[in-house]
Order: C-alpha cells, then structure tokens, then sequence
C-alpha cells in the first residue's frame, strides 16, 4: 500500500492523491472480493468435506453391502458346488440305473430266446409224447403176451421155489454143523493157546534151573579156588564168583518159583477145558488132572 506524504517536504499533488485513493479503493475492493472469494472458497470446501464425509460413509456402506454380498456369494458358490456335486452324484447313479436297465433288457431279451426254444422244445416233446403213445399201444399188446408167458412162468418158479425150500432146509442143517465145527474149533485154539502158556511156563522154569545150575557152578568154582589159593590176590576174585553165584541162584529160585506158580494155574485151566478133553477123548487119551507141584 503506497505511503501517504507527511507534512514533511513538498505538498502532494492532487491528481496522485485522487489516483492514489482510487487505487487504493480498488485494493479495498479487491480485498474483499478476495475475502468474499476466500469465504466463499471456505464455503465449498465445508461443503466438499461434508460430500467426503457422506462419500466416504456411503464408501463404507457400500463396502459392507459388497462384504454382505461377498458372504453370499461364497455361500452360493459352495451351495452350487455341494450342488453340481450332488448332480454328478445323481448323474453316476443315473448311469449305473441306466446300465442295471440295459442288462436287464438284455436279460430279458435272453429269457425271450430262451421261452422260444422252449416253445420249439415242447413242440417237439408234444410231438415225441404223440409217437411215445403210439409205442405204448404197441407195448401194451405185448404185454399182455409177456403176462401169458409170466403166468406160465409164475407155475415153474413155485415148482423151483419147493425146489428151493427142500435144498435151504439142507443148507440149515449144514449151517448147523458148521456153526458146531467151528465152536469146536474155537474151543481147541483156547486149549491151544492154554497149551502154549504151559510151554512157555516150562520154559521159563527151565531157563531158571540152568541158571540155578550155572550159579551152583560158579559157586563150586569159587570154593574150589578159595580152597585151592587160599588168601591171596585172587581172593577178590573168587568173592566176586561167590557173590555172582548167590545171585545167579536168587534170581533163577525165583523165577522158577513164579514159573511153577503159572504152570499150576494153566493146569487148572486146562483141567476145566472141555476142548482139551474132547481131542484127548478122540486121541483116546487120559485127561491130565490137576496135581499139586
């Protein structure tokens, strides 16, 4: 803003002051132009701030909704897969019924092939029957022929069946005398095996007695170098024969003793054994009898 002259040097000039005032008016003017300007410029931009504020809570707004949506979206995106799933689901059980269908028509038309060559197969079983019948007739004639000769055949099997009576009352009788045969022979294979045990007996009882005699011996043998040696280094020896001897001798007493006792029990066997007396009847011999040892 131009200064104004103070009462210091030379006077104004009236036309600069009159330019100056009006130039100084229009700086006013423009000030508050600018001011206006500058208040209106404060006006707007309150305005743009609340048109941002309100922008920006329709933007949230609008985010929300496009969450909201969002959400939806991806629940109908997974009920639309649950669903296209549940489709192929259908869609394969579709297929294996339409698979099951087609067996079964060719199943069916199978069975209709099959009702065919049975309608074929009964035609020619009618047609077999037909001729069977024919045979039957035929059949029938000759069998009254065949009962003619049964008849007459019926007259000769009762003669042979006579025939037959008399040979099994010989065939019995000779059962008979078999079944008695064979007791017979039953009775002397007891007696036989009876005969055996006393054979065995006798034999245990002699092999007792060679070892009785064998002790005997050595007991004799024993004494004898004792006698002869007297009391030397052989002594041991002969007490060894001597011992060996007294068991030798223990041992066959005893088994002559069990011998005897078995051959006594045979012989009682033997005595009630009415095999043994029949063969030796046969024979002509005397029966054994029971003696005590």
């Amino acid at each position: 803003m131009p200064e104004l002259p103070t009462g210091r040097g030379p006077a104004p000039n009236p036309t600069e002051v009159i330019a100056l005032l009006t130039r100084l008016t229009q700086l006013e003017e423009s000030q508050a132009a600018a001011a206006l300007e500058q208040s209106e410029l404060a006006r707007r931009r309150t305005e743009t701030t609340s048109n941002l504020a309100a922008y920006s809570s329709t933007t949230a707004e609008h985010a929300g909704q496009q969450t909201s949506l969002a959400r939806e979206r991806t629940a109908l995106t997974r009920e639309q897969t649950r669903l296209s799933t549940r489709s192929s689901e259908l869609a394969s059980i579709r297929t294996e019924l339409a698979q099951e269908r087609t067996a079964q028509a060719e199943q069916r038309t199978q069975l209709a092939t099959q009702r065919t060559e049975m309608a074929h197969r009964r035609t020619n079983l009618a047609d077999w029957r037909s001729k069977l019948a024919e045979q039957r007739t035929a059949l029938a004639h000759e069998r009254n022929a065949l009962s003619t000769g049964r008849t007459r055949m019926a007259v000769e099997r009762t003669r042979l069946a006579e025939n037959r009576t008399r040979l099994s009352q010989q065939r019995s009788a000779l059962a008979d005398f078999r079944t008695h045969l064979a007791r017979r022979r039953t009775v002397a294979a007891v007696t036989r095996t009876r005969l055996s045990l006393q054979r065995t007996d006798l034999a245990r009882g002699r092999t007792s007695l060679a070892l009785i005699r064998t002790g005997l011996a050595f007991l004799t043998l024993g004494v004898t170098f004792f006698r002869y040696f007297g009391v030397s280094g052989w002594t041991f020896f002969d007490g060894a024969l001597i011992l060996f001897s007294f068991v030798a001798v223990y041992f066959g007493a005893k088994g002559y003793r069990r011998s005897i006792v078995s051959e006594n029990r045979v012989l009682e066997l033997l005595a009630k054994d009415g095999g043994l007396a029949d063969s030796m009847g046969r024979m002509e011999m005397p029966v054994p009898v029971d003696s005590e040892p």
